[in-house]
This record gives structure tokens, C-alpha cells and sequence, in this order.
């Protein structure tokens, strides 16, 4: 069954990769948003992760903000948010495959290392926002085990103070039976890519929680005040 599952998966991308070069540049936003779905949906069927969803997406621009456990994150919040653009670390660009995805989807890419870089990606996100544009990203900068999260890093909360645009908060609670929050979808310490992989096929229900909270406006506050408050909805959502 993994070894199954991981074979389909192979096909899926690169089905994914073909209609991005081929079609998407005559396809517009909304047509490019509706695949996106449609192919994160079929993604996590084909690995054998069942999506929950809770919770409404606000309408317009935002900047949204998610606890991160897992690579397939991504998969999971374009499930059921296809518009929202990711801030991305940059090497991302040049992985084989990978990179042509991330493009497709409007990333956004920045050095973590480089704090003249971070202040570049602030101004892009702002920019981003303000053009209407919703914008994500993960303020603890890597995977977590789940049931706590690591520091929140507010670098790009700056964007909503200073465009006065709404940051709705994103909880991905990633579970299986027997385990309230799931062992076998972490990304975390020295695991790689090919056993996250052959963790997540050979699991059986599998699932993620998207929970979607009720958006918080920025005015009043600088971005580590943001940054205390969004980590604090967060952690009491996960419980």
C-alpha cells in the first residue's frame, strides 16, 4: 500500500508540473486557484490523508499565520485557502520539481540568514497585501512536534502593521488514531524527506485539522506584541 501510494504520488507531480508550464499561463487567477485546490486535495488523498476544515476564510487581503509540523503544511492550508501566497526560503528555487510548483503558486522566496533580505521580503509581503493579495507564512521558521509551539519570529508581521491589513491565524493539528497529534507527519530533528515520506505512506488514518480563527486586526500593536497574541490563539486552539 505505501509503496503504492508513493508511485501515484510520483505521478502527481508531475502531472502537477506539466499543467503549471503548460496551462497556466493562459489560465486566470481563478482557474489557476480551482487546480491548485483540486491538486492539494489529491495530494493528501493519494497519501491517505483525510482533510477536516473548520472555520471561514476571510474575504480579501491578509496575511495569514499557521503553527508548522509537517512539509505537507502547504498541501494542507491550499486545500482549503488555494489563493494564499507562501513565503518560501530561497533555495527552494533550485530544487529539480519542487521549484517549478512553488513558482506556479506565486511564492515568495527569502534568506532566513539575512536580516537585509528578511526587511526585502517585508516590503515585498506589504506591497503583496496591499495589491489584494493574501500572503502566508509559518512565524516559528521550522517544523514542530505539534502539541507546543517554538517561538514565533515577527519579522513579517511588520507588513500588517503597515498596511493596516487583517492577519487571520491558521491551526494545523495533524492526528491518526491513537494519537491526538500524529507522530508519523512530523518534519522535525534529523529525519529526512525520504523517510517523512515513507512515514506518511505507510500510516493509516491519517488526517489534519485546518482551523481557521477569526482575524485580528493589527492597529494598536507592533509586530512582537502581533507575534505574543497570534502564538497565544494558536496554542489555546491546539489545547
Amino acid at each position: 500500500m505505501a509503496l503504492w501510494r508513493l508511485l501515484r504520488l510520483v505521478s502527481h507531480v508531475v502531472a502537477g508540473v506539466l499543467t503549471v508550464w503548460l496551462r497556466f499561463p493562459g489560465w486566470t487567477p481563478a482557474q489557476r486557484e480551482e487546480r491548485i485546490a483540486r491538486w492539494s486535495r489529491r495530494m493528501l488523498a493519494m497519501l491517505g490523508v483525510a482533510v477536516q476544515s473548520r472555520g471561514g476564510v476571510h474575504v480579501g487581503p491578509k496575511l495569514v499565520v499557521a503553527n508548522h509540523v509537517s512539509w505537507l503544511d502547504i498541501a494542507a492550508i491550499h486545500a482549503v485557502m488555494p489563493h494564499a501566497r507562501f513565503v518560501s526560503k530561497a533555495d527552494v528555487k533550485h530544487w529539480p520539481v519542487v521549484s517549478m510548483l512553488v513558482e506556479g503558486a506565486r511564492t515568495l522566496y527569502i534568506e532566513r540568514a539575512s536580516k537585509r533580505d528578511a526587511l526585502r521580503v517585508v516590503h515585498q509581503t506589504a506591497e503583496a497585501l496591499q495589491a489584494g493579495d493574501s500572503v502566508a507564512f509559518f512565524p516559528e521558521g521550522t517544523t514542530g512536534p505539534g502539541p507546543a509551539l517554538l517561538p514565533f519570529h515577527g519579522n513579517l508581521l511588520q507588513a500588517a502593521v503597515v498596511t493596516g491589513v487583517p492577519v487571520q491565524p491558521l491551526v494545523l493539528r495533524w492526528h491518526e488514531p491513537g494519537e491526538r497529534f500524529s507522530t508519523a507527519a512530523r518534519y522535525i530533528g534529523d529525519t529526512t524527506l525520504v523517510a517523512s515520506l515513507w512515514s506518511i505512506a505507510r500510516a493509516r488514518g491519517l488526517a489534519v485539522d485546518v482551523q481557521l480563527l477569526d482575524v485580528v486586526d493589527p492597529a494598536g500593536q507592533d509586530r512582537r506584541e502581533l507575534a505574543e497574541r497570534l502564538s497565544g490563539l494558536i496554542s489555546q486552539s491546539l489545547g
